[in-house]
């Protein structure tokens, strides 16, 4: 029987590399927060600045699929819109996924 981890290869570069990001990624976060918390109040830019981040991640992750996807990508967005209105995130990923397989299987639209 074949070792199933015997395709898994890891070359010294990768492994370099791997260690080096997640050297960067915790000093990024070790110095927000030594930086946050040594100031005793935020100053109102900066205030409004963090308020901003989570309005352009959630666009930086979301623009992309809806202007280069497919239809069903896009009907799928909008119906979790609309359902996002209303409820909870379980339930906007539950019938965003509906809405996909519907648009795709049901409607044929899609890959």
């Amino acid at each position: 029987m074949e070792n199933p981890m015997s395709a898994f290869s890891l070359d010294q570069n990768t492994a370099l590399l791997i260690v080096v990001a997640a050297i960067a990624t915790y000093f990024t976060r070790i110095g927000g927060y030594v930086l946050m918390s040594s100031m005793k109040r935020i100053p109102p830019r900066v205030e409004s600045a963090l308020n901003a981040v989570p309005a352009a991640v959630l666009t930086t992750l979301v623009a992309p699929p809806f202007i280069y996807g497919g239809w069903d990508i896009k009907i799928a967005m909008v119906v979790a819109l609309v359902v996002g209105l209303r409820f909870p995130g379980l339930t906007i990923l539950t019938v965003g996924w509906a809405a996909v397989m519907a648009a795709r299987y049901g409607l044929g639209i899609g890959p």
